[in-house]
């Protein structure tokens, strides 16, 4: 098998405009004439080995991130966009996308923005909601949607901030499934905070309250012990990483304060997860226990679903993890929390596809549902999914329920202890999935709920499938 030729013209672009460098410069440095840097710059040519290790020589270039860019997600999300009718009858092929997104990545994000400030306008008049049609300067995306596509373009990982919060809890002595006690006492000797675990005072639906003013922090001991331990380390973050997170959020740009603030509490979330979970000793936990999410949970005090998000953030570069999807779904089927580090990239909008095992999973209540997935691309993988439940105290308490998924490119099925006994080497083995209907090419699916965007439709009055109609 040929090693995946390297092109990154883009990026090879940015970093000589970053250093302030001529192409002849650049050239020079790199040991190249000046034309072969322009058709790489242009993506005419591969970035050859010889180029490659003058990059990490001459300026530090850290080749697996420099390789690793948004090319896969951009193409996930220019295809959804391009669905769209407005497109039938200007719709780039797959070549054409990828050379726009190799060449001109900025572009390809402008025209994502616009094309979601298209739809939220359509989504207004439709709607009739005369409150957001009346406000001056409404932005193109809802601030949540705008917070999700930041996590969504980092991988799900954020290199400083995970470095940040594992060198913290080494400082403070977590190990194992120590966080709680060691958060608490992190508080008061630091910043001379109370911790108060209530029961009965604060609501079933209050987990954390902080008074400044006596300095007293309330936490809701009904709560599951890592939810408890989650809440204290978030607060850990405010404190004392405050100036790094509104960093990150002023170079994210965002549009409104509500997204600014949504982003703050995505950001101190991060933080604690990879303080309960150090990114080193979690990593190697998973690699040994062949990533049983439950052994990984056992062994630092978490929970299943936080465990879960772990995995789907091990991306640090020259360390990186086995890479996973991470989905949540609700009883509706809708989608509440989706990151990825693979290629899989879900629907932005709607819900998922019903032949995912995440749906199967409210069949079988916290058993873990194996499957073997192939996307419309040929992408096959490895999935799990498994119902979680979160339930307020007493018999009125509130409970909540979804279910959770994670998945893993076949490739690295050797390393999941899920995949043990199936069938990875039978084609016939893995279920036919899609992302959405609205999206999905599948001409022949029987689960099928809505036609394809863009495609026409032939119907026989003569004949009657499990679909009602043909696909052109």
């Amino acid at each position: 098998m040929h090693a995946r030729k390297l092109f990154a013209g883009a990026r090879l672009r940015n970093l000589r405009q970053s250093e302030n460098l001529t192409q002849r410069t650049f050239a020079d440095r790199l040991g190249v004439s000046a034309s072969y840097l322009n058709q790489m710059e242009n993506n005419q040519r591969p970035i050859s080995a010889s180029v490659i290790l003058a990059l990490v020589e001459s300026f530090g270039v850290d080749v697996a991130e420099f390789a690793n860019d948004t090319g896969d997600r951009l193409a996930a999300d220019l295809g959804e966009a391009l669905a769209d009718p407005i497109f039938e009858d200007r719709r780039p092929s797959r070549q054409e996308l990828k050379i726009a997104i190799s060449n001109t990545p900025d572009f390809a994000q402008a025209f994502l923005a616009l094309h979601r400030a298209h739809n939220s306008l359509k989504a207004r008049i439709a709607a009739m909601d005369d409150a957001l049609i009346q406000q001056d300067n409404t932005p193109a995306q809802l601030p949540y949607e705008e917070v999700r596509d930041f996590f969504h373009y980092s991988d799900n990982y954020i290199d400083w901030l995970d470095r940040a919060a594992e060198t913290l809890a080494v400082e403070a002595g977590v190990s194992g499934d120590n966080h709680l006690e060691r958060a608490a006492a992190r508080l008061a000797e630091k910043h001379d905070i109370v911790v108060s675990f209530e029961r009965g005072t604060l609501g079933s639906d209050t987990f954390r309250a902080f008074n400044r003013k006596q300095r007293l922090l309330q936490i809701n001991a009904d709560a599951p012990i890592p939810t408890q331990s989650f809440q204290l380390w978030h607060q850990i973050a405010l404190l004392e990483e405050s100036e790094l997170i509104e960093r990150l959020i002023d170079d994210a740009k965002f549009d409104t304060k509500e997204a600014r603030a949504i982003a703050r509490i995505g950001l101190c979330n991060f933080f604690a997860g990879a303080a309960m979970m150090p990114y080193r000793a979690f990593l190697a936990a998973a690699r040994e226990v062949r990533h049983d999410l439950e052994l990984l949970a056992d062994r630092f005090g978490a929970s299943i679903e936080q465990a879960a998000h772990r995995l789907s953030t091990l991306q640090r570069a020259g360390a990186r993890g086995a890479p996973f999807f991470f989905l949540r779904v609700d009883r509706a089927g809708t989608i509440t929390k989706r990151h990825s580090s693979t290629r899989l990239q879900f629907a932005r909008f709607g819900g998922s596809c019903p032949l995912w095992s995440v749906h199967r999973a409210f069949e079988r209540p916290e058993e873990i549902v194996r499957q073997l997935a192939e996307t419309p691309d040929g992408q096959r993988y490895v999935c799990i999914a498994r119902t979680i439940t979160k339930r307020g105290a007493g018999f009125r308490g509130q409970i909540r329920r979804y279910a959770i998924a994670l998945g893993c490119p076949v490739a690295h099925a050797g390393d999941l202890v899920y995949a043990d006994d199936l069938s990875i080497d039978l084609p016939e083995a893995y279920d036919k999935v899609g992302i959405s209907c609205r999206i999905c090419e599948r001409a022949a699916c029987p689960q099928r709920s809505m036609p394809p965007i863009g495609r026409k439709l032939f119907v026989n009055d003569d004949v009657r499938r499990a679909v009602p109609f043909e696909i052109g």
